[in-house]
């Protein structure tokens, strides 16, 4: 029984996949008139500030960097500034840790307010390798300090020293 059913199932099959398909004709026209509009959506242009960076501590200069942009230039700058209070305190400290005490004295006193100070303390700046009253006698005959107390504080009146640049390279302080 079971050979009668088998072979009926692949008769049936048999007959089933020589059977012609099925075939479906199909035309279609279409005419599209589409008018369409890209917008192009992209980051606005960058003008990036330049990075400055020290490698230690030990620089007396200060940097500074900054960026302008729009939407057709962009323009970045960056650069340094020395500091030279910073120079003159480290060149101080310098000549102190050699020994050469008057000498670092003398290189802060080229700042007005140091000058003032010494000379509000009673200890007037080195001039010449003279120090005390020997100094203060000298800078008032250069006229840099002047004999009258200013508002009764204990501060002389100072015209700071002027350093001429044409001899700065051999040292010299220009006396007027």
């Amino acid at each position: 029984m079971k050979k009668v059913l088998l072979t009926v199932a692949l008769v049936a099959m048999a007959a089933s996949a020589s059977a012609d398909p099925i075939v479906t004709d199909s035309t279609s026209r279409s005419t599209v008139d589409s008018n369409s509009t890209t917008t192009i959506k992209s980051p606005p242009p960058t003008a990036v500030a330049p990075a400055i960076t020290t490698i230690n501590n030990d620089v007396c200069a200060v940097a500074a960097s900054g960026a302008v942009q729009t939407q057709i230039l962009g323009i970045s700058m960056g650069g340094t500034m020395r500091d030279m209070n910073c120079e003159r305190i480290k060149l101080s400290k310098n000549l102190y840790d050699m020994g050469m005490k008057v000498a670092a004295v003398a290189t802060l006193c080229q700042d007005e307010r140091v000058f003032a100070a010494m000379l509000a303390a009673g200890t007037p700046c080195p001039v010449d390798g003279k120090i005390g009253e020997q100094a203060k006698s000298e800078w008032q005959a250069r006229g840099v300090i002047d004999n009258q107390k200013k508002d009764n504080v204990g501060y002389y009146a100072v015209k700071p020293p002027t350093v001429d640049l044409r001899e700065e390279k051999k040292g010299s302080v220009d006396p007027k």
